[in-house]
């Protein structure tokens, strides 16, 4: 990954970019994919971690058996999608807040 960004790709292809990495690690990852995204980058990543698409993307696909279920705002699809929310969205519902970095803020 440090080699391919070296170019400064206007467009980012990542599958399971978090697979294995510990918490510090992947919220470097995530401050970087941010960052990149900030700057102009385009990313797209193929994920199971619903907590990173919580954080990062803007739009989001869910597919279940290959087939598109949700297409749209990650605001909107992620929190509608009770199988596919991430662990904040359960347990502080009926708040849409998606991730910590949000708690963290309406709580501050």
């Amino acid at each position: 990954l440090a080699v391919v960004l070296t170019a400064r790709p206007p467009l980012l292809l990542l599958d399971e970019p978090t697979r294995g990495l510990d918490y510090a690690a992947k919220a470097r990852l995530v401050r970087l994919l941010a960052d990149l995204a900030a700057a102009g980058h385009a990313i797209l990543l193929a994920t199971h971690d619903v907590e990173l698409a919580a954080e990062l993307a803007h739009r989001v696909i869910l597919l279940a058996e290959g087939e598109v279920i949700a297409d749209g705002p990650a605001t909107e699809v992620i929190p509608s999608s009770p199988s596919f929310a991430p662990q904040v969205s359960k347990i502080l519902a009926p708040q849409r807040w998606l991730t910590v970095t949000e708690v963290r803020k309406a709580l501050s």
